[in-house]
């Protein structure tokens, strides 16, 4: 799941070498938070949050397909 949502926010982004993940387990959750440049912010939240809405509908059908539970989060 890392490995996918970091391959997705890279090829959004104008600068991927800014571009981390960390992974936390929070109450039987797994937390991924993004954090990218800060001109690539805009890019990864995208028009009324519809790219980042994308991130999480994909993210979540991943981890149902683990039987897990997973959340995005992107960070400024």
């Amino acid at each position: 799941m890392r490995d996918f949502i970091e391959y997705i926010a890279k090829q959004l982004v104008d600068n991927p070498d800014a571009v981390s993940l960390v992974e936390e387990e929070k109450e039987g959750k797994i937390v991924f938070k993004l954090k990218v440049g800060e001109a690539d912010v805009g890019k990864i939240i995208g028009r009324k949050g519809r790219t980042a809405q994308a991130m999480r509908v994909l993210l979540s059908a991943v981890a149902a397909k683990n039987g897990k539970r997973a959340i995005l989060e992107v960070l400024d």
